[in-house]
């Protein structure tokens, strides 16, 4: 191999090097909510796309220990919103992100809105550490838009409460 191969092929390699730390990645800052508003942070969730989908990587502390629901929502927002008559929190968020309309609600492998992420499970000193990762999403997808933790777990399902029963939503980040 002669020396010009061998700088063109350090240089491919160097390329592709380069190119892989190029990969989409944001760190946000997450807040609980209340039916006050956006309150104290609680910590962040780093969004790296990979080759097998988006990683979400938590770095939370001061939440209830179990599963949390955990969705992409449509707006990026994270205040109150009038519901009934009362002040509800993070519903400005809106809906669950559902680009193509579907309707359905049916986890992050189903064939539902793409707003369904794993639940987010939270240790008993209320850390919430653990990586996950969602194939059908990108880094891109999710910007201009909210993530949202809610009180309790997720059935994936509309039965027999809707939105996979998580309740209300405790704790927010916009994604810019």
């Amino acid at each position: 191999m002669g020396k010009a191969s061998i700088i063109s092929t350090s240089l491919m390699c160097m390329s592709v090097v380069v190119g892989g730390a190029q990969a989409d990645e944001l760190v946000v800052k997450v807040n609980h909510i209340s039916e006050k508003g956006v309150e104290q942070n609680i910590g962040t969730i780093k969004l790296t796309d990979s080759k097998t989908g988006l990683i979400i990587t938590p770095n939370l502390k001061q939440l209830t220990p179990g599963l949390h629901g955990f969705h992409v929502h449509q707006n990026p927002e994270c205040g109150t919103k009038e519901k009934d008559g009362k002040m509800t929190a993070g519903l400005a968020a809106g809906g669950h992100y559902d680009p193509t309309e579907s309707g359905k609600h049916a986890g992050p492998i189903g064939h539902g809105h793409m707003g369904d992420l794993p639940a987010i499970e939270v240790a008993g000193n209320g850390r919430a550490t653990k990586s996950m990762t969602v194939a059908r999403l990108k880094v891109e997808f999710l910007q201009g838009r909210s993530l949202m933790i809610h009180e309790g777990g997720d059935n994936y399902s509309d039965q027999p409460k809707p939105l996979g029963g998580g309740g209300s939503r405790v704790a927010c980040a916009i994604v810019k």
